[in-house]
């Protein structure tokens, strides 16, 4: 066995129980206690925290280090991993969304085909009761990933407000809101920054051309402009007397982006298709507010105001 053969050995017998005698070491790996002591130092080198007690009640115990060195896993414990990335990224875990979907895109990177298969057949043998939302397909979450992070172009068929197409892109970021996945993308027939909903893209693939990265605008704010205002028809404006964190709380990003104003205010900025609808969602807000804009929206809500006070005095 080779010297780096014998270590990774070391380092899976270290994984599999609590604490080993440097003679027990030795006579798994058939090598001499001095030997062992060498490939412990190895380890260590690398990053792994190998502690040593001396007595007849101690030996060699893997600890834990200040940073996570390279894991051995073995086939079982590969599969069940990536199963539960696979799970996470789906967003039954909350805020380990798009975590998981990085870790699962390095992981589908070297998984062997044979395991990668037994993968697939748990997911889709898998059923997850959803609280609500659309579901995103984990093929093309990992597909998308790797095309970020490969700065490869894709093209997939999308689903929009003005009907089906295909689209050639270029992947930038992938961003979450709630249960809600985004793509941002340069789309190059339309030569111009573009948000793509996860969940309305089908029959993703690589064109395994290579871009050059362009300055892309920030990701979070860019799509949480397009989610919120700009596909809208009206878009409003008010000043509330509450602080930024305190109106984020109640306004998720999908719905509406919320800038501080000053310690105790903030501006609330929402799109929408109907001021009526857009003035009744605004008064459940808790705190008092002013209209900055549109004009129509003080008129719509006076109007709103009279009638309920109608409704009050009956």
């Amino acid at each position: 066995m080779s010297t780096t053969g014998r270590v990774l050995r070391l380092l899976d017998l270290l994984q599999s129980r609590p604490v080993w005698s440097g003679t027990e070491l030795a006579e798994r790996l058939g090598v001499t206690t001095r030997s062992v002591r060498r490939d412990v130092e190895r380890l260590r080198d690398l990053g792994y925290p190998v502690n040593a007690e001396p007595g007849a009640g101690g030996g060699y115990q893997l600890g834990a280090g200040r940073r996570l060195p390279p894991l051995l896993l073995d086939d079982d414990e590969v599969v069940a991993v990536a199963v539960c990335l696979r799970l996470a990224a789906g967003g039954t875990v909350e805020g380990l969304g798009e975590a998981a979907v990085r870790t699962l895109a390095k992981l589908d990177q070297v998984l062997p085909s044979r395991l990668r298969s037994q993968v697939e057949a748990i997911h889709e043998a898998t059923v997850t009761l959803e609280s609500g939302g659309p579901i995103v397909d984990s093929r093309t979450l990992l597909t998308l990933a790797r095309a970020v992070r490969e700065t490869e172009q894709v093209v997939f068929t999308y689903t929009g407000p003005r009907g089906t197409g295909e689209r050639r892109i270029e992947p930038y970021r992938l961003v979450a809101t709630g249960r809600r996945w985004y793509l941002m993308a340069f789309d190059l027939d339309r030569d111009d920054w573009r948000t793509f909903r996860l969940d309305r893209i089908d029959g993703v693939r690589s064109r395994g051309w290579r871009f050059t990265p362009r300055e892309a605008p920030d990701a979070a704010e860019f799509v949480g402009r397009a989610i919120s205002v700009s596909v809208y028809d009206q878009v409003v404006r008010v000043r509330v007397q509450a602080s930024k964190e305190a109106v984020q709380q109640q306004v998720p990003p999908s719905v509406g982006r919320v800038t501080a104003d000053g310690a105790d205010h903030c501006v609330l900025e929402a799109g929408g298709h109907d001021l009526r609808v857009m003035a009744l969602n605004l008064a459940r807000l808790p705190w008092p507010f002013e209209v900055i804009e549109p004009p129509e929206l003080r008129t719509v809500m006076a109007e709103q105001g009279r009638r309920l006070m109608a409704a009050g005095r009956s």
